[in-house]
């Protein structure tokens, strides 16, 4: 098989990122849905912004976790929606995104990979307590072999020193790999790193304008079988 590894992005990918909803919800009646939206765009526009600021300065400068911005985005969508929350309902939301709800494909495809003998990551902007928060919760422990996060290197995705974490620990070279995200810019940045990519746009959106369109998509983790079955 051409393909050694799959690596998966992990929020909106493996785990459900919109699963605050219906904590949210409950704290901010009618308006749950658009302060996870926003939470969400927020997240990565400072991990974006941390990232372009940061590329004279080696990674060290502006960078902040994943984790601080997380907290940091939820704060200012609460903001923009006039919400305030006490601490113990505000630490309540937050403590969903190490609970997150895995997607419901996800463990059958998993097991699948191992059984086929194939390497599993996880490379994600999230830092390793949040990550490992997940995996656990989920009981994926087993099924994924290297847990891989950008705060070792300082630098979110799409950075080059994101995604070459994969070739560091695992020693595939990046054609070797198949990159597996749910956000079509993320599939865009690993398809311009080298990697071989395959969009899971459970959403039904079109694909990016800007540079190539995914080499693979499906609207669900089951395409990944499938993909290598091609790729053979």
């Amino acid at each position: 098989m051409s393909i050694k590894a799959v690596v998966f992005d992990a929020y909106g990918t493996l785990f459900d990122v919109y699963s605050v909803t219906t904590r949210l919800e409950s704290f901010c009646p009618g308006q749950g849905s658009a302060i996870a939206q926003l939470w969400r765009d927020k997240q990565l526009e400072y991990s974006r912004l941390i990232s372009l600021s940061d590329s004279n300065h080696g990674g060290s400068r502006y960078y902040e976790t994943f984790w601080a911005i997380t907290c940091k985005a939820l704060d200012y969508a609460l903001q923009r929606f006039g919400q305030t929350l006490n601490e113990v309902q505000i630490q309540s939301v937050l403590d969903q995104y190490h609970a997150l709800d895995a997607f419901a494909e996800n463990a059958e495809v998993l097991i699948a990979l191992k059984q086929k003998g194939v390497t599993t990551a996880i490379l994600s902007n999230g830092d390793p307590s949040m990550l490992n928060g997940a995996v656990a919760g989920a009981g994926f422990n087993t099924l994924i072999d290297h847990v891989l996060s950008v705060d070792e290197v300082r630098h979110f995705k799409t950075t080059p020193h994101a995604y070459g974490l994969a070739q560091q620990h695992m020693g595939f070279t990046p054609a070797e790999v198949l990159f597996v995200s749910s956000n079509g810019w993320d599939v865009l940045g690993a398809q311009w790193f080298g990697f071989r990519v395959c969009w899971i746009n459970r959403a039904g959106l079109p694909a990016e304008t800007l540079g190539p369109e995914p080499e693979f998509q499906g609207a669900n983790l089951e395409v990944v079988i499938k993909v290598l079955e091609t790729l053979a």
